[in-house]
Formats: structure tokens, C-alpha cells, sequence
């Protein structure tokens, strides 16, 4: 679990594998998947899980603590739901 602002996320799996899979147009029960939302969604990933800065409680969302890369990493995970409230 990853714990921000007093709440805890954690990262769907099957929401990333939705996510990043791309229908087989041949109908066949061969995986295909997206490099570009692979990648990304491997390094806003990485970003979440390696922030050394704390977040400060009191601030919130106005905290200053927190990197350029993390907010929009973790936004991003939430906008697409693969990061989800526990």
C-alpha cells in the first residue's frame, strides 16, 4: 500500500494489463500490447515507488515536498484508475 495525503492507494494489476493491451485484430488468443503505454506506465510507476521526499500531512495537495515527477505520476495512475483507493 502506498500512503498518501492519510489515504492508501494500491496499483491494480488488471488495470494496468487492460490498459496496456492492444486487441488482436486477428482474433487469436495472442498478446499484443502497447510499447509506448508499457513504458510509461512502467516509469510513472518506478517515480511512485522510489519518492524519497515526505509528504507533509499538514499541506496536503499544497505540499511543496513533493517532486514535478511524482504528482504527475500519480495523477496519471488515477486518472486512468491504476492506482486506486483502498
Amino acid at each position: 500500500m502506498l500512503k498518501v495525503l492519510g489515504k492508501e492507494y494500491f496499483l491494480d494489476l488488471d488495470k494496468i494489463e487492460s490498459y496496456i493491451n492492444i486487441p488482436n485484430p486477428s482474433g487469436g488468443n495472442e498478446n499484443h500490447i502497447s510499447v509506448v503505454k508499457y513504458d510509461m506506465v512502467k516509469m510513472m510507476v518506478e517515480i511512485l515507488l522510489t519518492e524519497s521526499e515526505q509528504v507533509d500531512e499538514q499541506l496536503g495537495e499544497k505540499s511543496s515536498e513533493l517532486s514535478i515527477p511524482f504528482k504527475i505520476a500519480f495523477n496519471s495512475l488515477m486518472n486512468k484508475h491504476i492506482l486506486t483507493k483502498f
